[in-house]
């Protein structure tokens, strides 16, 4: 009869950051003992992942992978550009991100405990990852489309290499909806991704833009309009002017298309649709730009020699 109970495993795991089953023997080795199996696990380099968790970790990788009308893009992250140009790391990504397809929902979680072609769980991965490499890696977060027809086009920016489509700084995912043929589907989805990757709409459409990020705007606007010391009924039209601006600037379907400089997103769409004989609806996008959104620690080298010396 096993010295320890599934709250033991549990326990050591999250003192170790260790894999299920490293923390299992280890327990068992120890009698149980969970100190004891800490200093086991930190003899043999499996208790780092904790101590590394704490620093910041805003580089990384993006990983896109579509199958059929699904895509999914997920978000990998390392304390330095260096580990992102590892290939063990970039395997990791590109193999989570695959196992991320078969995940429901948008459940960081889910993905961590699902299973990882190489044996073990995702998280399993991770940690082995982070004690082998030496720098702290977190799975930040992950977003899937789908359609009922139509085509899941992706698109990545800065690739960690000329052929490599799936792994790059931004990776973006466009969901669109038609009954047309990937001949049409896939260039335009090329030329919206691109637009995505260099545009950055905040949402797809005005309704879909955040309520709080609309306040602050109509807060600014509502500044503005004061200082310009016009009538209350003239400074509610400018505050108004500001919004409706705004939304249209950051509202996908309403931006203007950069490829054609003067129809909207929206507008373009529906004419390729038109031109090829079909209809085609933008139904959805994802746009991962790595790190947006970490506040990176910034270090004073010098200060940081001086506390090295002072002990």
């Amino acid at each position: 009869m096993a010295d320890f109970t599934v709250a033991d495993v549990k326990a050591l795991r999250e003192k170790t950051g260790a894999g299920m089953m490293d923390a299992k023997k280890a327990l068992s080795e120890a009698g149980g003992d969970i100190e004891a199996a800490v200093d086991a696990l930190r003899a043999k380099g499996l208790a780092t992942a904790q101590k590394k968790s704490s620093r910041t970790a805003a580089e990384g990788l993006v990983g896109v992978a579509v199958e059929g009308t699904r895509g999914v893009a997920v978000e990998v992250n390392s304390e330095t550009d260096f580990v992102a140009k590892n290939d063990k790391f970039q395997d990791f990504v590109r193999k989570t991100t695959q196992v991320a397809l078969g995940v429901d929902g948008d459940d960081v979680e889910a993905l961590r405990t699902a299973a990882y072609p190489d044996g073990g769980t995702v998280a399993d991965k991770l940690t082995d990852n982070v004690a082998t490499i030496g720098e702290n890696q977190q799975i930040r977060r992950m977003k899937t489309v789908s359609v009922g027809n139509g085509a899941i086009v992706s698109y990545v920016h800065n690739a960690v290499a000329p052929d490599a489509s799936d792994l790059g700084k931004i990776g973006v995912l466009v969901a669109l909806e038609s009954g047309l043929g990937d001949d049409v589907l896939v260039p335009l989805g090329r030329d919206l991704g691109m637009h995505i990757a260099a545009m950055f709409p905040q949402a797809l459409d005005a309704d879909g833009l955040d309520p709080a990020v609309i306040e602050r705007e109509r807060a600014i606007a509502q500044e503005k309009a004061a200082e310009s010391g016009k009538p209350d009924n003239v400074q509610e039209k400018m505050v108004e002017g500001s919004i409706k601006k705004f939304a249209k600037e950051n509202a996908l379907l309403s931006q203007i298309f950069v490829k054609d400089g003067k129809a909207s997103v929206a507008d373009y769409v529906a004419k390729v649709g038109k031109d090829a004989g079909g209809e085609i609806v933008l139904k959805d996008y994802v746009r991962f730009q790595l790190g947006e959104g970490i506040e990176k620690k910034e270090e004073d080298f010098a200060a940081e020699v001086a506390a090295a010396v002072k002990g």
